[in-house]
């Protein structure tokens, strides 16, 4: 691994532990030549679907694209990075296990959409403005009022833990 402070090729791995729900590993590295510490995550390279755009286009999914655009909405919100990493894993084991070779940029957004609205309800709404072009404030308005309908997350793992009570008391 090079050296991003010096570009340097010969690092040492100081640290590793598993990141996000497990399928990622977090090592922290030190450059032998300046001594400067960096961090890096290692993971399988897979084979997602390309991903067919809104014009017709296709380009092959970016994962870092994915990340900017979750960790735009979430700026300033209260979530943290492991949060965040556990999300986009589970976006990409969804798309992976649907077995396609393509898949419309639209599915991609939904699954960003159905993330944020677990992790964050303002990152959602901030992400959903800009996904389904908000034309006026009356579109804000609805989608929030739509939001306010459904069970907070919280609500959903109170009734998921119920539920998992009632099923072992059987």
């Amino acid at each position: 691994m090079r050296c991003p402070f010096c570009g340097a090729q010969d690092t040492k791995v100081v640290d590793s532990r598993l990141s996000g729900e497990g399928d990622q590993v977090r090592r922290r590295r030190q450059c032998v030549v300046c001594r400067e510490r960096f961090t890096t995550f290692e993971s399988a390279e897979l084979n997602l679907p390309r991903v067919v755009k809104r014009d017709g286009s296709r380009a092959p999914f970016d994962g870092r694209k994915l990340r900017a655009g979750m960790l735009r909405a979430l700026e300033k919100r209260p979530v943290s990075t492991d949060q965040v990493e556990a999300a986009i894993a589970r976006i990409q084991r969804r798309l992976l296990s649907g077995g396609e070779g393509e898949v419309p940029a639209l599915r991609i957004g939904e699954l960003v959409m159905d993330e944020l609205r677990q992790l964050d309800q303002v990152a959602y709404v901030r992400f959903a403005s800009v996904y389904r072009k908000f034309e006026d404030v009356a579109a804000f308005r609805e989608e929030i009022e739509r939001l306010e309908r459904q069970p907070s997350p919280e609500a959903n793992r109170q009734q998921l833990d119920l539920l998992e009570t009632l099923g072992s008391d059987s």
